[in-house]
């Protein structure tokens, strides 16, 4: 479904992406709208996909979760079978927040949360198990300087 987004929908949507556990009614006021037509127009954003889920986001430090790993992997095989048992692989392990297939040198860069080295080691050699790889490197974040989820609307 094409959907046009005026610009109270695209304050909505910055709004919503602030704070998606904020009440219809305050919501409303900030967007300029009562409360009815601004859920309407929430479900519509919904309806048409522009809005997919909402959820909680957690702070991984208080989690032990403090190991932020970019692992880039190359592959000699490019034919579907092998991409769908790599991408079900990688789909089944809740360290890998993030997946991406690349142009360039690099065929993959996956994101990894993890606690430490160890655990990371443990990823890696499930990984490298799951379906055959030619290169696999892994690059570990010293400094977060940016992250958000939200997207510029």
């Amino acid at each position: 479904m094409d959907i046009v987004l005026d610009q109270i929908d695209r304050r909505l949507l910055r709004e919503l992406q602030k704070d998606a556990t904020v009440a219809i009614a305050e919501l409303a006021a900030t967007v300029g709208l009562s409360q009815t037509p601004c859920w309407k127009r929430i479900k519509r954003l919904t309806d048409a996909g522009v809005i997919t889920r909402r959820v909680a986001l957690l702070d991984p430090d208080k989690l032990d979760l403090g190991l932020v790993v970019f692992v880039s992997v190359r592959t000699n095989r490019h034919d579907p079978e092998w991409l769908d048992a790599f991408a079900k692989a990688a789909a089944a392990m809740p360290e890998v927040v993030e997946f991406y297939r690349l142009s360039g040198d690099t065929d993959y860069l996956l994101k990894v949360i993890v606690k430490d080295i160890a655990a990371y080691d443990a990823l890696y050699k499930r990984l490298i198990g799951a379906v055959p790889l030619s290169d696999v490197s892994s690059a570990f974040a010293m400094e977060q300087i940016k992250s958000t989820t939200a997207l510029p609307v």
